[in-house]
């Protein structure tokens, strides 16, 4: 599949919260880090909100991307508009569910509910705006924490020869799970002598992940050297995400 058809195909599912929609689900995730495009977008959160509950351990694609997605929305929101994205049974995504970051305390939740019997007229007592500038304090604090560098990394990987299993590469590659990597498109590229190279993308979070790490500790050693020659970083860019 090339970049352009990747980044413009509309995605469709059927009922994710069934076994064959989560199947098709992580099989779509496969390739790519987002459901359409090279960022979070609003098709993103169309299919993380049609979700019942987190995609279980045995779908790894579906239960990476719904774990970043959930972070993404914590930090800063999504609001990229996406290519399109149709889900079975889902409804339209809320304008707020997809620029706001959810509450992230489930105690305001609860102090709402115990605020029902509270005169919302009455005067804000000296205690009370103590403790309000103390929580949005924390809130800030938790937020400035929470927030890291992203880029986004393309990489050349090469195999032995002209016999190496590609697909089985691909797979060993993929197999390397790490907090704050995430694996997206890819394709093969002849280098000649009918021997393709593979090129992947790759976002990191630049605090988690050291790419050249990776490479020294995961990419060239067993049992993935088997079907790796070497490795090289062929572009490496920030991410800016602006708020």
């Amino acid at each position: 599949m090339s970049y352009s058809s990747f980044r413009n195909t509309m995605a469709a599912f059927p009922n994710l919260n069934s076994d064959s929609g989560l199947k098709k689900l992580d099989e779509h995730l496969l390739t790519r880090s987002y459901i359409t495009g090279y960022q979070a977008s609003k098709d993103d959160i169309t299919v993380f909100t049609a979700l019942a509950k987190p995609p279980s351990s045995q779908y790894v694609n579906a239960s990476r991307w719904y774990n970043h997605i959930d972070a993404l929305l914590r930090i800063s929101g999504v609001t990229a508009e996406g290519s399109g994205v149709v889900v079975e049974g889902s409804a339209p995504v809320a304008e707020e569910a997809v620029a706001t970051p959810p509450a992230a305390d489930s105690k305001d939740a609860a102090d709402e509910e115990d605020d029902d019997d509270v005169d919302l007229f009455g005067e804000e007592t000296e205690e009370e705006k103590k403790a309000a500038e103390e929580r949005a304090a924390s809130v800030k604090a938790s937020t400035k924490k929470k927030e890291s560098g992203k880029s986004s990394v393309l990489i050349d990987i090469k195999p032995w020869d002209d016999e190496t299993d590609m697909k089985k590469l691909e797979e060993a590659v993929r197999s390397i799970q790490m907090e704050g990597l995430f694996w997206g498109a890819s394709k093969l590229v002849p280098v000649g002598y009918g021997i393709k190279k593979l090129q992947i993308m790759c976002t990191i979070v630049d605090d988690l992940v050291s790419v050249d790490t990776m490479i020294e500790e995961q990419l060239t050693v067993e049992p993935i050297n088997e079907f790796v020659q070497s490795c090289d970083i062929v572009a490496f860019n920030k991410i800016c995400e602006c708020h």
